[in-house]
């Protein structure tokens, strides 16, 4: 879904990977994006229960991301968004290799970028395991895959019990990310655009 005129937002939701989850959690954020002069382009993905995992869910990523060569938006500025999985997402994007439509930065709102970190706390029950089936986790794990070569915003819950701010204190301390803690918050602010966290990502931007 293409939201608005302006540089682009690529908004990239989460939800673990599974299928039970989809776009419609990021159109708040869309339509605060475009009511401040963005181009959010909202993007969907084939996930676990629907043909998902690795490497589909990163391919679908990338053809959302390379269709933009054909869309008359503003590519001068090409900033993904991800909120949990979809933050994994957003910054694996800016690794990938000979894009059609370069990543220019990176917001990671609570995002699981370290999957070996992720698979060792079992969060959501193992779902990494199921997420990168036989595949080696240098393959998609984006901590694994630095430097991303673009600025990156992480933005983290001190509350968050779902995805640890630890993931992203990882992430930032491994490759001088910028990191912002809003200790009272939890989770799911993230996609609330009247919320602190949401607000972070507006004043980078």
């Amino acid at each position: 879904m293409l939201y608005g005129e302006g540089p682009v937002a690529v908004l990239i939701h989460g939800g673990f990977w599974k299928a039970q989850y989809g776009l419609d959690l990021m159109e708040p954020l869309a339509h605060d994006l475009a009511a401040r002069g963005w181009t959010a382009w909202n993007v969907e993905y084939r996930r676990i229960g629907n043909g998902g995992g690795v490497p589909e869910t990163l391919d679908d990523v990338s053809a959302a991301i390379d269709l933009l060569a054909e869309l008359p938006v503003d590519r001068s500025r090409v900033v993904t968004i991800g909120h949990s999985a979809g933050g994994h997402l957003a910054a694996w994007a800016a690794t990938r290799e000979s894009p059609r439509v370069a990543v220019t930065g990176v917001v990671s709102q609570a995002g699981v970028l370290d999957l070996q970190r992720a698979r060792e706390l079992r969060l959501s029950n193992g779902i990494v395991d199921v997420f990168l089936g036989d595949h080696p986790s240098d393959l998609a794990s984006p901590i694994e895959r630095l430097p991303l070569g673009v600025p990156v915003l992480l933005t983290h819950g001190g509350r968050d019990d779902i995805v640890p701010p630890e993931i992203s204190e990882r992430f930032a301390a491994a490759s001088g990310a910028s990191l912002i803690v809003e200790p009272d918050e939890d989770h799911f602010g993230h996609i609330d655009p009247d919320n602190p966290l949401w607000k972070a990502v507006l004043a980078w931007l």
